[in-house]
């Protein structure tokens, strides 16, 4: 990772962009009414996976939500099942950590009388898998509007496109300090094309202040120039949302579908739907700058609360530009805050998750 030691003057403007940036986000925030949402007589276990930024909104949403709620691992599902006996288990991903008998569990709690759901969040990566687990659950959710035809061709009966969301408690404004402020920041593992990316952006951020963060990054065939710019490794949510708000610009990029290496999606299911890392950043009211999937413009509207990019080229000039041109960056990143806590946090989303299942 890069280091620049910056000039007195250069601290004071860094310090009061920064405070611009901050009292501009904190604005927004108490322009957006607040909802109040009616409980309802339900009572739901949620067997979480580890995913701690989708977890605690999702747990945080449902205790909003209903008139009783748990949160079970997925080792002690059927136990806390028995104990509990809600009208709903609703499992995360049933993905990675479940152990390998998980299903016949779901079999044993659906023999019970009571109502399962999962919520597939890494559709269509590991559609080979999630195909057959989907049939062991009442009710299906995705959130790859790609993916619901798979689901109802193998035989579910109950399949609803679910979008995912920011968690509000976690991504939000913070303020910063210069250790985690860049021009330009990206979180998230080498996938080829990502490599790719950086690769040809070698030379174009070499007079840039640059973090590059996540795994597997020196599949880098620049690794040598970019290294300075590398932290290598996992950062858990509660830091990455520091880099996100002290960043300028924050890329997203999707990571590829196609069967192969890092992926188990025999079928080669194209994805349409955004990743949690757009909301996510959106979330901190910091410019986004991402690769286009077709289901983007349903909740953004690129030029006014984020920003696109198809290719090398358009994303250099869109960074340049936006470098330079802080009062727009800034007005987008504000949007950008506006519409994601007004409608897309997790609070929004398991209201509808539960209307479907519990119908």
């Amino acid at each position: 990772m890069n280091e620049m030691t910056m000039a007195p003057g250069e601290a004071y403007q860094a310090g009061y962009n920064e405070g611009c940036r901050f009292g501009g986000c904190q604005a927004v925030l108490d322009r957006i009414p607040s909802v109040s949402r009616e409980k309802r007589g339900w009572r739901v276990l949620y067997v979480a996976q580890g995913f701690e930024a989708i977890d605690g909104g999702v747990a945080a949403a449902l205790q909003e939500t209903v008139h009783e709620s748990r949160v079970a691992s997925p080792e002690t599902m059927l136990q806390e099942t028995e104990q509990f006996r809600p009208d709903l288990v609703l499992v995360m991903n049933a993905l990675h950590v479940f152990p390998a008998g998980h299903a016949e569990q779901i079999s044993r709690i659906r023999g019970m009388g009571i109502r399962t759901a999962v919520w597939f969040v890494d559709d269509p990566y590991f559609t080979d898998d999630t195909r057959n687990l989907s049939l062991f659950y009442d009710v299906v959710f995705t959130h790859e509007m790609e993916c619901v035809s798979l689901y109802r061709n193998a035989g579910c009966r109950e399949v609803h496109y679910l979008p995912l969301a920011a968690n509000p408690q976690v991504f939000k404004p913070v303020r910063t300090g210069p250790e985690h402020q860049f021009d330009v920041c990206f979180i998230g593992n080498a996938f080829w094309n990502r490599v790719e990316l950086f690769d040809h952006l070698t030379e174009f951020l070499q007079d840039k202040k640059v973090l590059i963060a996540g795994g597997h990054w020196d599949r880098l065939t620049n690794y040598d120039r970019l290294a300075r710019f590398i932290r290598p490794g996992w950062i858990p949510p509660e830091e990455t949302v520091y880099y996100y708000n002290g960043s300028k610009i924050v890329i997203n990029i999707h990571r590829p579908t196609l069967a192969g290496m890092d992926n188990r999606n025999g079928l080669n299911i194209t994805g349409g739907s955004i990743n949690p890392r757009t909301y996510e950043i959106a979330a901190c009211g910091t410019l986004q700058i991402t690769d286009i999937r077709s289901d983007l413009t349903s909740y953004y509207h690129p030029g006014y609360d984020i920003e696109t990019f198809r290719d090398t080229a358009e994303l250099k000039d869109k960074i340049a530009y936006y470098l330079e041109h802080e009062n727009e960056r800034l007005r987008i990143a504000w949007r950008s805050l506006w519409t994601t806590r007004r409608d897309h946090t997790y609070g929004d989303r398991v209201g509808c998750l539960l209307e479907a299942a519990l119908r």
